[in-house]
């Protein structure tokens, strides 16, 4: 990360109530080495996830499960700078080409579409190392207010 990288856990905490604020970064993105390439306020979030071997199926690439777990951790931080806290109520993936052991990396974009009372629209792709997507995504917010899950 370069000095004008943000750091992605301080924003989130700002933007969340105390109680939540111990749990981020959460360990499944820390599992996954999730590293921050880019994020515009409000717009979109950028992150880089490696692509280990114990993510791989018995093809030799990586578990699609593994994938939308890339998305997810960048759908969801995203969603808490947008507006905290939510859940996910929807998430839809589809799937166009697989990720190879000979990719080291995939970046996840997610980028807000709408924003309603309730809900946060949000789109997202991950993108191999040549710079194809890999697989596009849609996931549906649920706003949940000041409320604190439970």
């Amino acid at each position: 990360m370069s000095a004008s990288t943000p750091d992605l856990s301080a924003l989130i905490r700002e933007r969340l109530p105390p109680a939540l604020q111990a749990l981020v970064p959460p360990p499944c993105l820390l599992d996954m080495q999730g590293e921050l390439v880019d994020y515009e306020d409000g717009r979109e979030l950028r992150m880089r996830f490696p692509v280990l071997p114990r993510y791989r199926n018995p093809l030799g690439n990586m578990q699609g499960g593994f994938i939308v777990a890339a998305l997810d951790n960048t759908i969801g931080p995203f969603s808490f700078l947008v507006a905290p806290p939510s859940a996910t109520a929807s998430l839809d993936t589809q799937y166009l080409r697989p990720v190879t052991s000979a990719d080291a990396s995939i970046t996840c974009r997610a980028w807000l579409v709408e924003r309603t009372r309730n809900t946060l629209h949000i789109h997202a792709e991950a993108r191999n190392e040549a710079g194809k997507i890999v697989v596009l995504a849609q996931s549906v917010n649920q706003l949940l207010g000041e409320r604190v899950p439970g």
